[in-house]
């Protein structure tokens, strides 16, 4: 199952991200040379009536789009672009206005974040809100909540100095912060106070024998209900979900660099089919659900303004449009060679972090 649901997981979003940017490009009247799905030599392929390529290629890592004119990491004029006739010319992204070209950069993430904002949104339409009161019914005998003094009856009004309206919003939290301090706010019997704790870290394994490393106090919510949501809501409710499962992955990366997790929770191509298949075999919600979280993380990524991806590329508009001048020609190719260089070295880090994973190596 691990080759399917990779295919299933990535072949679709890297698609629907390309398609983002030829789209808008399109839009402006940028003609496209290529669009590849998949790096490296061509499997299969046609050309269309615009002179477009469309080619599934073999290494099947991502994709890109080549517009016309588009020849290098800095999009700088060529000789072979200024021979151009004017009205071809005009159809190179080199010759569209800044903002065009931010646009058309910013469209493959855009798309991804609005691939999982429907998702998210069609499962809030199909199972409704859970709605989970704020207030503690058990506390767990040597928990670190026993320990701080928490009690069952008592409410909680408040994390880290943000008011609290459902106990999610501290379970979530929780869950993704162990080693973390927070300041929990309680009220006992009308009156109110201020807990300092340090989320205590645990090992979960799932029935695939994953492991992950988490948060957990030792209190249980008193009750719950399922709330319908309409269309409207759910889309709202979905654009909320997904900023959380952003700061999520912020707060996870920071626990990485600062030792709280360890490096081997980074996870790349090999980690990524593992997980594809095993959501598979488990039925098509928990798959589609796996989506929606990896087409976030592909947008949250190519949004690091790290050159060679959509960030850095968007970082130089965004310098050039205060600068009122772009970057040099060179200054910008050594800026993509360190951000290439930068790229393959994490992609060969976490491949060996996978392969030590694997059950053969140990892991």
């Amino acid at each position: 199952m691990y080759p399917l649901g990779f295919l299933l997981l990535l072949g679709p979003l890297v698609t629907l991200h390309e398609l983002g940017h030829y789209l808008v490009g399109r839009w402006f009247g940028v003609k496209a040379v290529a669009f590849s799905v998949g790096f490296g030599r061509e499997i299969v392929g046609f050309t269309d009536r615009r002179g477009t390529r469309w080619k599934l290629s073999a290494l099947p890592l991502g994709g890109y789009v080549q517009f016309a004119g588009d020849m290098n990491p800095a999009s700088e004029p060529s000789a072979e672009w200024l021979a151009l006739p004017p009205e071809e010319r005009a159809q190179t992204f080199p010759a569209k206005p800044l903002w065009q070209k931010a646009l058309i950069v910013a469209a493959g993430p855009i798309t991804n974040f609005l691939i999982a904002i429907a998702i998210l949104a069609a499962f809030n339409v199909s199972y409704g809100r859970v709605l989970v009161s704020p207030e503690i019914s058990a506390v767990t005998e040597g928990s670190a909540a026993e320990a701080a003094g928490i009690r069952a009856g008592d409410t909680i009004v408040s994390l880290d100095g943000r008011d609290v309206a459902e106990f999610t919003d501290v379970q979530q939290h929780v869950l993704t912060s162990p080693g973390s301090r927070i300041a929990l706010g309680l009220e006992r019997d009308g009156v109110r106070r201020v807990v300092d704790m340090v989320v205590p870290s645990q090992v979960m394994r799932d029935r695939f024998g994953n492991e992950s490393r988490i948060g957990r106090l030792g209190i249980m919510a008193a009750g719950s209900e399922i709330v319908p949501v309409g269309p409207i809501e759910s889309v709202g409710l979905a654009v909320t979900q997904t900023g959380d499962i952003m700061v999520m992955m912020v707060r996870n990366i920071k626990q990485i660099i600062t030792g709280i997790r360890p490096v081997s929770e980074l996870g790349g191509p090999i980690k990524m089919a593992k997980f594809s298949g095993e959501q598979l075999t488990l039925g098509w919600p928990q798959f589609v659900s796996l989506v929606a979280m990896v087409s976030i993380n592909l947008a949250f990524i190519n949004l690091l303004p790290i050159p060679v991806l959509d960030g850095g590329h968007l970082a130089f508009y965004a310098a050039e449009a205060i600068r009122r001048k772009p970057a040099s020609a060179r200054s910008q190719e050594w800026a993509f060679r360190t951000g290439l260089a930068f790229v393959l070295a994490l992609m060969l880090f976490v491949t060996i972090n996978d392969i030590a994973s694997l059950p053969w190596f140990g892991g």
